[in-house]
């Protein structure tokens, strides 16, 4: 991962190291692989999930008659997390969308409705720009381009309460806040009212989370694969601790497909939208946008 000199802060704050984004995607040396994938049980009956790992998610494979989501696996409260969802070439339709809720929201309705973030429960980005929260929407970045395959990255700081978008690399701002009161768990989700339209989850990265985890970490980038672990010089708790932290069973056999492309800036243009705060919303639902 390349990653370019902090040039410009967050917020204006120079004092918050962490939270220093470059031009060309979030600054994540404090982070390693994070190893979660779509639920194969909480996802509407509208989403198929294939590829590895099933993290390839297919919504409406037939045609729509309305909206249709899956939830990730990853708990994010209080922690730091950052993924990318590659979207296909077929953007197009009422909402395609990208964030988080509560397992309170929704995962499918038989209506073309923008899902994530229709309530409380959630938090989402729609490939029209707009941001959804508790029923209320502004305008937070350029309406993707229809047709025109795209990675989103969303950067969610538990510590903070803040999420933040990337599109293919580039720093839309954080969009909602005060995250960090929500009291019950808060996942990832995606959703969508286009047929046949597909989101393979792409880079999971997470801080780490103590040296424990670092040191884990460092030793699972010198193995080649998992049966490794156990020719190691460490107790048997150990050796089952080293495991869990394995994304992958065989390094060697890792597919050049999974590692030639760079993510991060490959435009000038960022499509964030200066002056949004002109939009209009509700006073009770300002808390969590910026």
């Amino acid at each position: 991962m390349r990653i370019k000199p902090i040039s410009h802060f967050a917020d204006g704050d120079p004092t918050n190291s962490f939270l220093a984004m470059a031009q060309d995607g979030p600054h994540l040396s404090n982070f390693c692989t994070d190893n979660w994938t779509w639920s194969k049980k909480d996802k509407s009956h509208e989403v198929k999930l294939h590829g590895e790992d099933l993290k390839i998610a297919h919504f409406h494979p037939n045609w729509s008659n309305g909206t249709a989501g899956v939830r990730g696996t990853r708990v994010l409260n209080r922690g730091r997390y950052y993924w990318e969802i590659e979207v296909s070439q077929r953007i197009f339709g009422t909402s395609m969308m990208f964030g988080i809720s509560t397992k309170k929201s929704r995962l499918h309705a038989n209506a073309f409705v923008n899902m994530l973030g229709e309530d409380e429960h959630g938090w989402g980005l729609s490939h029209k720009g707009l941001l959804w929260h508790n029923g209320k929407w502004r305008q937070y970045a350029k309406p993707f381009r229809e047709n025109e395959a795209t990675i989103i990255g969303l950067f969610f700081d538990g510590i903070k309460g803040t999420l933040s978008y990337y599109k293919d690399g580039c720093h839309l701002g954080v969009a909602f806040r005060d995250l960090h009161l929500v009291q019950d768990e808060i996942y990832p989700v995606v959703c969508s009212t286009a047929a046949k339209t597909e989101m393979a989850l792409g880079v999971t990265k997470r801080e780490f989370s103590n040296l424990q985890d670092r040191c884990r970490s460092t030793i699972l980038a010198l193995l080649k694969q998992i049966n490794d672990v156990n020719e190691l010089s460490l107790p048997n708790l150990l050796k089952e601790y080293v495991t869990d932290g394995t994304d992958i069973k065989e390094r060697s056999e890792k597919p050049k497909s999974a590692v030639k492309r760079n993510y991060y800036m490959r435009s000038s243009s960022c499509g964030r939208i200066n002056g949004f705060k002109s939009h209009s919303y509700l006073e009770p639902n300002r808390k969590h946008f910026i």
